[in-house]
């Protein structure tokens, strides 16, 4: 016999997505409300009709975010009379295997690294703006993100993606904040490999760093600042769904 979900909790936990970008938000709400057990294991989730109008969100966008779900291992989908998207809770990939064996203690700090991220970057990326960088320096943070966004492999990727906010930081010239980035990305580094590797997001990623570079090589600390903050919240968005 196949369970269902308390009806009423639904309604409360999922709720219309706000932000910049919907894919997000919209994993992080169904990997939360499936962590937490408002749909139990072997329940079946609401039709995709019915959840991107709850979730107020396009179809597709609700595609791709269910397609995060089941490479985190978190639900699978089964065609035909009596399928649907059924939650399983098994991790099939190593990442969704390392998330599961993640303790509360690391998860918490891991968390809290987030919220520590969220001040120091956006700083970091506003100070850098800030600055008189010559065509040197200028060079180097467009080398750091050509590096990122030719990077096909996922653990190079990964490693240009750090780079890439290391050398943002050291644009400042202030060696307390080239250590608190660096904290942050160690850590970040960490966690990233608890969680799949998804497309939609790396395509969000490659666009804010760009828009990054363009406002750092433009002298706009206000818009570097405010880039750095979606950057940061739609990368945290998805690990509290995955891992938190």
């Amino acid at each position: 016999m196949t369970a269902t979900p308390d009806h009423h909790l639904p309604e409360a936990v999922l709720r219309p997505v706000r932000g910049h970008h919907a894919f997000e938000a919209c994993v992080e709400q169904l990997a939360t409300a499936i962590r937490l057990g408002v749909y139990p294991r072997g329940t079946t989730l609401p039709a995709e009709r019915e959840l991107a109008e709850r979730l107020h969100v396009s179809r597709a966008t609700l595609r791709e975010a269910m397609a995060a779900l089941r490479q985190a291992g978190l639900v699978e989908t089964k065609r035909g009379r009596g399928g649907g998207t059924i939650v399983t809770l098994k991790p099939r990939t190593p990442s969704g295997r390392a998330a599961a064996r993640i303790t509360p203690a690391r998860r918490q700090d891991w968390l809290d690294a987030l919220d520590y991220r969220r001040i120091v970057e956006p700083g970091a990326a506003a100070l850098a703006a800030s600055r008189s960088l010559d065509s040197t320096r200028l060079a180097q943070l467009e080398r750091a993100h050509q590096d990122v966004a030719s990077a096909r492999k996922p653990a190079q990727h990964r490693q240009a993606d750090s780079r890439f906010h290391l050398t943002v930081a050291a644009l400042t010239d202030s060696p307390r904040t080239v250590e608190a980035v660096t904290s942050v990305q160690a850590t970040l580094h960490e966690m990233l490999l608890a969680i799949p590797v998804l497309g939609t997001n790396i395509a969000h990623s490659d666009r804010q760093h760009a828009a990054l570079v363009r406002a750092i090589k433009a002298g706009k600390p206000d818009r570097a600042r405010l880039v750095m903050e979606e950057h940061c919240d739609d990368t945290a968005a998805l690990l509290r769904g995955l891992v938190g």
